[in-house]
């Protein structure tokens, strides 16, 4: 890996980020907004908000990250740009470690000013170290771009891209433990949600808040990272080199 071309595909991606204010907005402006939503619907001391707040904190990032990422690659790989740059000597470990770097920064400014909100001026308590529920949710927002750099391969279109919200992200949100507690789930759908990434996302969140830090979450953690890393094979499995 180069890492000089790998920080000018950074620097590239992020400068499309910047010309973009809608996407900016997205990434930035509406997990703050569904935070303090959730504090505004349930109150500021409501045993639901601190129950699930801290979780959410990595639950919104996750999804707005999948959302713009997959769109992000669509519109790259539908207008040509993809395949001018796989034209290039550009590897392709350089090309998605470029977008990972880039994603992952903004994942870091977002994550901190949603903690920031949530932790100051909402109120949100945790008995766990804060700063590593913020850790867990550029965690997250990683592997909401990685799976989203993957997905964006199988859309012809943004309107399908937009689609595999409720195919990809939905399941997972509702079988990861946030509604119903996965040993109170009937049996085929614990072992379905045992295989995906959000449920140990979610867990390893839960279990931070509780201050509940020990051999479960570091496996939780572990499955996460190592979900992000076959995410970017997948994806790396889908970019093909143009030769013609």
């Amino acid at each position: 890996m180069s890492p000089r071309v790998t920080g000018a595909v950074a620097r590239r991606v992020l400068e499309q980020l910047r010309r973009d204010p809608r996407t900016i907005a997205l990434i930035i402006g509406v997990p703050c907004v569904l935070e303090f939503l959730l504090q505004q619907l349930f109150g500021r001391n409501s045993p639901v908000f601190q129950h699930v707040g801290a979780p959410l904190l990595g639950l919104f990032p996750f999804i707005a990250m999948f959302l713009v990422t997959s769109i992000t690659m669509l519109r790259e790989r539908t207008t040509g740009t993809l395949e001018r740059l796989m034209t290039l000597p550009l590897a392709k470990v350089d090309l998605l470690a470029g977008y990972g770097i880039a994603f992952a920064l903004v994942a870091v400014v977002q994550a901190t000013l949603v903690s920031l909100l949530a932790f100051g001026l909402l109120g949100l308590n945790v008995a766990g170290p804060t700063w590593l529920v913020v850790l867990l949710a550029v965690a997250n927002a990683v592997l909401g771009s990685t799976l989203g750099l993957f997905v964006s391969a199988f859309a012809q279109t943004e309107f399908q891209a937009v689609q595999f919200m409720p195919a990809v992200v939905f399941p997972q949100i509702l079988l990861c433990g946030l509604f119903v507690a996965r040993d109170e789930m009937a049996t085929w759908l614990r072992v379905i949600s045992a295989f995906l990434p959000l449920t140990y996302a979610y867990d390893a969140l839960a279990r931070t808040a509780s201050d509940d830090i020990g051999a479960r979450f570091a496996l939780d953690v572990a499955v996460v990272l190592g979900c992000i890393v076959l995410a970017l094979v997948l994806g790396a499995a889908t970019l093909k080199r143009r030769t013609d």
